[in-house]
């Protein structure tokens, strides 16, 4: 006969099961825009109907670098998905941090652009470094990189501190350098600061700088470029005839997740045509994905001829890796200080 004890007790497994099943994903992301397109456009329209229990976890990514460098040796740490750079997922891949890609739990895999695919993270939404400028005010557009470095330009070139890395590489290029070769970058940037190239603290500062004319050009994401103008700042954007670099927001299942399961579901989400067009349409990034076509219009606010494609560069990973340390230290002490 069985007791009142056991009945109860088998009584209780379906809602423990549900419970276990329900295990949120944590996923770390940027805030801001990036975060309210993937809550509205992956998480609510994808993610959570497919049976996901989805929790942002909302830091800015050295938080993030820091955060997953700290639990490296946890047994379980805070995040099931972060997403970073490809410049910063290369990084912290190199230290062993993320697990290889589950192809089989991530079937949206074979739709991905194949020169983005990473064997420890999948690659979410892609944009290029161009120039950006004020019609009004450069009546001549820019043709290259070089040209901001024109003493007719003295105090109107705006930086993000954001991208130091990025405007490292790019003075490199003016330089003779490139990815490979930051050599020739340390004089230019001198250069540029002796010639009054201002340094904001934030994107959004720059943008602001930028409405209120307090300067005329910067070296900026092209998708960020799209957002600026969409709200209302007069620019256009070139795109430099050295090429320009790529960059990608990646994703990865940490190591020591504790939903890892969960968490290649979610990227798998974050793949679907949905939310690819969603962060195009607001945010100006490519799709990384062969099957969410975008309206002539955007595609050409927003994407590469096949002759800019043809010259755009890749980061050297690994060379910037090694380089990391001494760009920062310059760009604070020589380039700010």
């Amino acid at each position: 006969m069985i007791s009142r004890r056991a009945l109860a007790a088998a009584a209780l497994l379906p809602s423990l099961g549900a419970r276990a099943q329900s295990t949120p994903v944590v996923m770390g992301t940027w805030g801001g825009d990036y975060g309210d397109i993937l809550r509205q456009a992956v998480d609510q329209t994808v993610a959570i109907p497919s049976g996901l229990e989805v929790v942002q976890e909302i830091a800015p990514a050295p938080t993030r670098k820091t955060k997953l460098l700290a639990e490296r040796n946890a047994r379980r740490g805070s995040m099931d998905v972060v997403g970073l750079s490809d410049v910063d997922m290369y990084e912290l891949a190199q230290l062993g941090l993320f697990e290889p890609v589950n192809a089989p739990a991530v079937p949206s895999l074979s739709r991905v652009i194949p020169s983005l695919r990473r064997p420890y993270a999948v690659p979410h939404i892609y944009s290029a470094r161009v120039i950006l400028y004020n019609p009004n005010l450069v009546t001549t557009p820019p043709k290259s990189y070089a040209d901001l470095w024109d003493p007719k330009y003295r105090n109107r070139v705006g930086l993000s501190d954001l991208l130091y890395a990025q405007y490292v590489e790019t003075a490199a290029i003016v330089g003779g350098g490139g990815p490979s070769n930051f050599e020739p970058a340390w004089a230019k940037l001198r250069e540029w600061k002796s010639l009054g190239a201002r340094v904001y603290s934030s994107n959004e500062q720059l943008a602001a700088a930028l409405k209120s004319e307090e300067v005329w050009l910067t070296v900026m994401w092209l998708a960020r470029g799209f957002m600026w103008k969409q709200s209302g700042i007069p620019l256009n954007h070139v795109v430099p005839e050295e090429g320009a670099t790529s960059i990608t927001y990646e994703m990865a299942v940490p190591k020591n997740a504790r939903n890892p399961a969960g968490g290649w579901r979610y990227v798998n989400a974050m793949l679907d045509t949905r939310g690819q067009t969603a962060f195009a349409a607001r945010m100006g990034y490519v799709p990384t994905v062969t099957d969410a076509p975008l309206p002539p219009e955007l595609a050409r606010q927003i994407s590469l001829t096949e002759a800019q494609q043809a010259k755009l560069r890749t980061p050297d990973y690994a060379y910037q890796a090694s380089m990391s340390a001494r760009v920062l230290d310059f760009w604070n002490k020589e380039f700010k200080g």
